[in-house]
């Protein structure tokens, strides 16, 4: 090899010049960021996005806040390379950081939810376009002459784009192509969606929305962080109001997100916000088509998407200028995540708004107790709306005893509930039955053993259901077709469906009423998410006489024609040790009646109960929110429980019951003293055996002065080691004490 050749080779493989180290955050479950050397000539910023080696493969990651760790950077290894991304702004590290200390994660694991779309870190590629350059074709044809005529409306096109506007083939303006009548040029790629316009359509308020809606523009005027909790009954035009809120913060330039409960309220959402703003919002949700995700990220990140509609991973997209987050239905359990990262996006998203120091709207018809509370004491503003829109009324409630109206042998619907579904079906109106168990049945035994047939991996039943020919277990999702017989004794036709589903349900309605059109409403419908905007938009339509359904169809829906709604088992909810189960059935009780009569048709709402007197019962049935609301905040407080204490639950679990109640005693007994901190248990939780761990529940309930979070790190550091196939999840504020 010549010297030449040889001082090229060399100068072509030379390591990088390295200048300067810098923190970079991985998405993995470690306690802080790594340190990696910034080659010479490379800019990067805290919040870049970039490429770093680690191990044998590359991996993304954030440039983040503060200097190296003063290691020589010729030690450390270089970062591969820098993505043509905005970064993260301060605010979203700094609140991955809140997130990451508030529920003991590693804040790793929660910087990868901002970062669920590594495909849109770069630039998306530009789109192939027309342009007019002038002239005219050697033969004019009317079709030609559309397109010249489209073509003059607008400085460029695509071909595909411009074809369809002059209704003619593709094929058309092909020919002016080659004629040279059109140029290519290179157009950057089209908005997932266009840019709403606060001025499209003047609002529709009256009353108490005027002044509530008045409030929220103030609100947004002298900017800053404040919450404000629009507290009104089902159908009193609560989402109009906040309409106002984000035509205000769109007026001033800045981005909005819209947190929703569940994706299948996204389409009447999405019908209703098109209409008052000309557009609809993007949409983040579980169920969108990665190319999708990617278009709606990036478009975020850049400032070009104004409105995000999502579920509550869509808290974790890093806007460009975020100014305003509204959580519609803040009281709803699907806003709490329990899977690695235990976060409330309700709670969250008040925290992302204080730390961006811009406004947070909470909404409901039946907010939370933690949120009234914070009404009550001045921390949130409260905006009344105590009357549903125009004439309509809400639905006029009774309570069905079930011990004097008993159903017939058999069945679960009472006599008194058949007959009123018979009258609003004459009429041309819809009924609602509300039971809120999926399936055919939640369990099936044999008549002549007793064996009852349970989830191999989990301590669970497996329900029947009868549309699929399959029992299923909801916790882990384990099936089998329906047995014939008995796997026990194996005795033949003597098999019973003990207790009632949905599907149970719409049997015993067809008997009732072979002729109606019936539709059944839960989250596992066949079709997914697809079908069930379907079912939603042909009851909306009336397209249906009965719908029976689960919580599902308790959440925001809008249907003209439903003026009865029955409930089939109301004291389910109350058949637990939950502190929230008195208030997590007013909720979802009120929701489900509130579907009737919102356009002004007269309405009932007829409750099937073994315990009339409950105070939950008298509350609906009486409509005195303030009693039950004041009753469950006394109790709250006499007991120091959320929002006068602090809880936290530790689950600990392994293969063998032995090990996870060993491990689970040894935190017990190696835990420190805190004044104000009581460690409960351990025992076995409800559910001791989900997916074929055993499980055991440890649960730190604290004054709500007490730092909980420093508690939690003591716990964790001064428990023994953690070995073989123990896992041990802390969450802090459970909503779930399963």
């Amino acid at each position: 090899m010549s010297s030449e050749s040889s001082d090229l080779f060399g100068e072509i493989f030379k390591a990088p010049a390295l200048s300067r180290t810098v923190p970079v955050m991985v998405p993995l479950p470690a306690p802080s960021a790594y340190s990696y050397a910034v080659p010479e000539g490379m800019a990067v910023e805290a919040g870049s996005l970039v490429q770093v080696p680690l191990g044998p493969r590359q991996v993304i990651g954030v440039v983040w806040d503060g200097e190296g760790d003063g290691v020589d950077p010729k030690k450390l290894r270089p970062i591969s390379h820098v993505f043509d991304c905005p970064p993260l702004t301060k605010e979203m590290r700094s609140f991955i950081e809140w997130v990451a200390s508030y529920t003991l994660s590693p804040p790793g694991l929660v910087a990868r939810m901002a970062l669920r779309a590594p495909n849109a870190f770069e630039p998306e590629p530009m789109i192939e376009g027309l342009q007019f350059v002038g002239g005219f074709p050697d033969r004019m044809t009317p079709a030609r002459g559309r397109v010249l005529e489209a073509a003059s409306s607008a400085p460029s096109w695509t071909r595909t784009g411009l074809a369809h506007a002059a209704g003619v083939s593709p094929s058309v303006v092909d020919g002016l192509i080659a004629q040279g009548i059109f140029e290519t040029i290179f157009l950057p790629p089209p908005p997932v969606v266009a840019k709403p316009d606060p001025d499209y359509a003047a609002p529709r308020l009256e009353g108490p929305q005027t002044s509530a809606a008045a409030e929220l523009r103030e609100e947004i005027a002298k900017g800053g962080f404040c919450v404000s909790l629009i507290d009104g009954v089902t159908g009193s035009g609560k989402t109009e109001v906040y309409f106002e809120a984000i035509a205000e913060t769109l007026r001033r330039g800045k981005q909005v997100l819209i947190l929703l409960p569940e994706i299948a309220l996204t389409a009447g959402f999405l019908s209703r916000f098109e209409a008052r703003f000309g557009s609809k919002p993007a949409e983040w949700h579980s169920d969108l088509a990665p190319r999708m995700r990617e278009k709606v990220w990036r478009q975020a990140v850049m400032g070009e998407v104004r409105v995000v509609a999502g579920a509550r991973s869509a808290l974790f997209l890093p806007f460009e200028d975020l100014g305003l987050i509204v959580v519609d239905e803040e009281h709803d359990p699907a806003y709490k995540q329990e899977d690695r990262i235990f976060y409330n996006a309700r709670d969250m998203a008040v925290v992302r708004a204080r730390i961006g120091q811009f406004p947070v709207v909470l909404v409901s018809a039946t907010p939370s107790v933690e949120s009234r509370v914070n009404g009550q004491s001045g921390r949130y503003r409260t905006v009344h709306l105590p009357t549903r829109f125009g004439d309509a009324a809400l639905p006029d409630l009774h309570l069905l005893d079930m011990r004097r109206h008993p159903p017939e042998r058999g069945g679960f619907l009472s006599p008194l509930l058949v007959r009123e579904i018979g009258r609003t079906k004459e009429k041309g109106e819809q009924s609602l039955l509300f039971l809120n168990r999926r399936g055919y049945a939640p369990l099936t035994l044999c008549r002549v053993c007793g064996h009852r047939f349970q989830c191999p991996q989990c301590s669970s039943w497996l329900v029947e259901h009868r549309f699929r020919q399959q029992i299923q277990c909801h916790q882990c999702g384990y099936s089998q077709p329906t047995p014939e017989a008995c796997p026990e004794c194996g005795t033949l036709d003597h098999l019973v469906a003990c207790g009632p589903g949905v599907e149970r349900i719409a049997e015993e309605v067809e008997r009732h009423f072979p002729e109606a059109r019936t539709i059944v409403l839960s989250s596992d419908i066949t079709g997914g998410v697809k079908r069930l905007r379907m079912e939603l938009d042909a009851i909306a339509e009336g397209q249906a006489d009965i719908v029976i359904g689960t919580q599902l169809v308790a959440k925001g829906h809008n249907f003209p024609l439903m003026t009865l709604v029955g409930i089939i088992d109301a004291d389910l909810g109350l058949a637990n040790g939950d502190p929230r189960a008195a208030e997590r059935t007013f909720q979802l009780l009120s929701q489900v009646t509130g579907r009737a009569g919102r356009t002004g048709l007269k309405s009932r709402g007829l409750i099937q109960t073994y315990q009339p007197q409950h105070p939950v019962m008298q509350a609906i049935v009486s409509g005195d929110v303030e009693a039950f609301y004041e009753r469950e905040v006394v109790e709250r407080e006499r007991a120091h429980l959320p929002p006068f204490g602090r809880l936290a639950s530790i689950i600990v679990s392994a293969e063998t019951r032995q090990d996870a109640e060993g491990y689970a005693r040894a935190m017990r007994a190696n835990a420190p003293h805190a004044s104000g901190i009581d460690l409960l248990g351990p025992a076995e939780a409800p559910l001791a055996l989900v997916r074929g761990r055993y499980r055991f529940r440890l649960l730190v309930h604290a004054r709500r002065h007490c730092d909980m979070q420093a508690f939690l790190r003591k716990l964790m550091e001064s428990a023994p080691k953690i070995r073989g196939t123990l896992h041990v999840q802390v969450d802090v504020d459970p909503q779930s004490f399963l």
